[in-house]
């Protein structure tokens, strides 16, 4: 019916055909300024913190496995929008104030390292244990057999789900335009805002999302043949 509607008017078409070209620059300046960098930067800290947070996970230090347990719990356990309103909302009442660029980078990657250090965990004690008494037997510490031989093993397990929750970080950014940060999304709804055709502005923003992730699954595609020929090797 909508559709029909728009294909009986010349004018209206016209007029979102041109929209829609209009706003493709301002939403891709959105995309590769503040989508992309956000997405790459909150990904990389969120990793280290991942590795971290596994490696507590699996040590002998009970303090540690606790820490990293109940952070772990706390952010799988509640929505990633409640945690960024936390950051940038809640924070001033006890007067810690941040921007909304740290506040998005904090947030996303508080959640990436908490659900990709359960990947990493995981990676790791799927190595049988042979690799570990292996590397003891050559006379290597655990921390020496950690590096040189079950991290790189674990590595190649790890990096199918997490080119999945590299993935849908690049759609979860879309979140920052809640604490004001103008990304792709954002930069969508202020242009819907002058026009109010918010499903054609909403749906063109849909598509380069899609576009940017089919051109990572892509890339996760070939990342993965590669290294099942190295390791066949």
């Amino acid at each position: 019916m909508y559709l029909n509607n728009i294909l009986a008017d010349p004018e209206r078409l016209a007029r979102l055909i041109e929209i829609a070209q209009n706003s493709v620059v301002p939403l891709l300046q959105g995309a590769i300024f503040y989508t992309i960098p956000l997405t790459l930067i909150s990904f990389v800290c969120g990793l280290g913190l991942a590795v971290l947070t596994a490696l507590a996970r699996i040590s002998d230090v009970k303090i540690l496995q606790i820490i990293a347990r109940i952070y772990v719990s706390a952010i799988r356990g509640t929505p990633l929008l409640v945690q960024l309103f936390i950051l940038f909302y809640g924070l001033p009442t006890i007067g810690i104030t941040l921007d909304p660029w740290p506040s998005a980078i904090i947030g996303f990657s508080l959640n990436v390292g908490a659900y990709a250090s359960e990947i990493i965990r995981a990676a790791i004690l799927s190595i049988p244990k042979g690799q570990w008494e292996a590397g003891f037997s050559i006379g290597m510490s655990r921390r020496q057999a950690l590096r040189r031989i079950i991290i790189p093993q674990a590595a190649r397990v790890s990096i199918p789900p997490l080119s999945n929750t590299f993935i849908s970080l690049v759609k979860d950014t879309s979140l920052a335009s809640m604490i004001l940060l103008t990304e792709m999304f954002r930069r969508a709804q202020e242009i819907a805002t002058t026009n109010y055709e918010f499903l054609l502005l909403y749906t063109e923003a849909a598509l380069i999302y899609w576009v940017i992730c089919f051109i990572l699954s892509i890339a996760q595609g070939r990342i993965e043949n590669r290294l099942d020929r190295y390791v066949s090797r």
